[in-house]
């Protein structure tokens, strides 16, 4: 056991460890995780760009029919779903140019009452579905995201998507899972790592890019209420 916690926490150790050999094998994971995680950024834009592009053309459209974005996610992935939403709810000033529009947008996993409601009543399969169900429309957009593209209920949101006539937008890491079985996701950006921490890295960036290009898009879009 105390051979396992120095292993993580070698700094408590100083006294018995080599601390330069330490700070060494840091600086050098840290190096490498740097290098892995720009070559994989690299790879997603040179291979999605164009499509990431497209998407946001689709996305700025939806909302200039006054449409609404709803962004979901288990664990990690409800995290960056939650921040999705937040920057196109409340974005930061760009580049002293002004604050970009405010646009609706909603993470579904935020509300705890309904979610444990769903959860505890139905199951947790259709947590996500059950809410787009009731508020999605045809002009509105739902972003899914996953490390594994294996989550059953972010397949049955995206289900319940795409019969609702929404712009189905899926984030996901491996080999796409499941996601990239479905006929349901309009846009899907498959992040090919095996390194759940890589994956959301990459995811990150990602959505970053899509909200950047969307309200860029936004500005030419004429706006209706809906």
């Amino acid at each position: 056991m105390s051979d396992a916690m120095e292993s993580l926490y070698p700094f408590l150790y100083s006294d018995t460890s080599d601390l330069s050999a330490v700070l060494d094998q840091v600086r050098a994971s840290t190096v490498a995780k740097v290098a892995e995680i720009g070559e994989l950024r690299r790879a997603v834009g040179a291979r999605d760009g164009a499509r990431i592009a497209e998407c946001a053309r689709q996305a700025a459209a939806r909302f200039g029919a006054g449409g609404r974005l709803f962004a979901f996610g288990n664990g990690g992935s409800a995290t960056d779903a939650q921040q999705l939403a937040t920057l196109f709810l409340n974005p930061a000033p760009s580049h002293g140019a002004g604050r970009a529009p405010a646009l609706p947008a909603f993470g579904l996993a935020n509300d705890t009452s309904v979610v444990t409601a769903l959860c505890n009543d139905v199951g947790v399969e259709v947590v996500f579905a059950r809410q787009l169900a009731a508020f999605g429309g045809r002009n509105d957009i739902a972003v899914g995201l996953s490390t594994s593209g294996n989550s059953a209920n972010l397949v049955r949101a995206f289900d319940e998507a795409s019969r609702r006539g929404m712009l189905t937008i899926g984030l996901a890491g491996y080999d796409g899972g499941k996601m990239a079985e479905l006929d349901s996701i309009d846009y899907l950006f498959v992040v090919p790592s095996s390194s759940v921490h890589r994956i959301q890295e990459a995811q990150t960036t990602i959505y970053q890019v899509l909200w950047e290009l969307t309200v860029e898009e936004v500005a030419h879009v004429p706006r209706h209420t809906r």
